[in-house]
């Protein structure tokens, strides 16, 4: 009896693992470069924070959705494909490192814009500054024509030389 058992599991074990070749290879499976595409924009969807994702839904974009039909696939296409691709491995983390590298490089591309807004937005910053500068210095100057000039106008009237005739008696 205990060898009937023993054999027993070995003929379920095996038949158990007789599927080894994996899932078939879907009819319409996800070319390779297209599946990058597709998980990189899933990445950039599913980063969306509340805000932006507020904002997305109020243009009328179905974030749930987005992706799928930017790429004119559907849920079902993609589960078969990636199942496809998660059991050759080696294919799959190829798909993964191209988008890894891709969303690494966009990254590196929006943090220079973002430094050259950063400076762009300080040089302005500083423009107005001088020109607040500019701005306040003529205005003080022209207080101080403005004042020089009425000094010079009570310094003259008061200061009116004596005529021969306004001398006083010695």
């Amino acid at each position: 009896m205990k060898q009937f058992i023993t054999y027993f599991c070995i003929v379920v074990i095996a038949t158990s693992c007789g599927n080894l070749n994996g899932p078939k290879k879907p009819e319409n499976l996800i070319p390779r470069d297209k599946m990058v595409n597709i998980l990189i924009d899933a990445r950039l969807v599913g980063s969306v924070n509340g805000t932006n994702k507020r904002l997305l839904e109020d243009k009328g974009y179905d974030l749930k959705n987005y992706v799928f039909e930017k790429h004119g696939i559907d849920s079902l296409q993609f589960a078969e494909s990636n199942d496809y691709y998660t059991y050759h491995i080696k294919q799959y983390q190829d798909i993964f490192d191209k988008a890894i590298d891709s969303l690494e490089r966009l990254k590196g591309v929006l943090e220079k814009k973002q430094e050259e807004e950063q400076k762009i937005r300080r040089r302005k910053e500083l423009d107005s500054v001088r020109k607040i500068e500019k701005l306040k210095d003529s205005l003080i100057n022209l207080d101080k024509r403005k004042l020089n000039n009425e000094v010079e106008k009570e310094d003259g009237i008061l200061a009116k030389p004596l005529l021969e005739k306004d001398t006083l008696p010695r």
